[in-house]
């Protein structure tokens, strides 16, 4: 199964996160299928290429508890209901 989870770099104590396609048994910071975006905590910044994610739902990806709540933040799951 493909999940959508978050993948860490960064310094120590100074994470980011990216946001990326990878196969559910994968190590956390494994190589991924794709990268769909970066998530810092500490600004609160987020950039997500909507178009890829979007269509990583639609093949049935599915996102982490984190990765849902910054999708729902960003109105993507709006963005899917009107492409279905």
């Amino acid at each position: 199964m493909i999940k959508l989870r978050l993948k860490r770099f960064g310094k120590k104590r100074e994470a980011s996160y990216r946001i990326v396609a990878i196969n559910s048994d994968s190590r956390r910071d494994g190589r991924p299928l794709e990268e769909l975006g970066f998530y810092n905590p500490r600004t609160d910044e987020t950039r997500l290429e909507v178009p890829a994610i979007v269509r990583r739902l639609q093949q049935g990806a599915q996102p982490t508890k984190t990765v849902q709540r910054i999708l729902e933040k960003a109105n993507v799951f709006e963005q899917l209901k009107a492409q279905s």
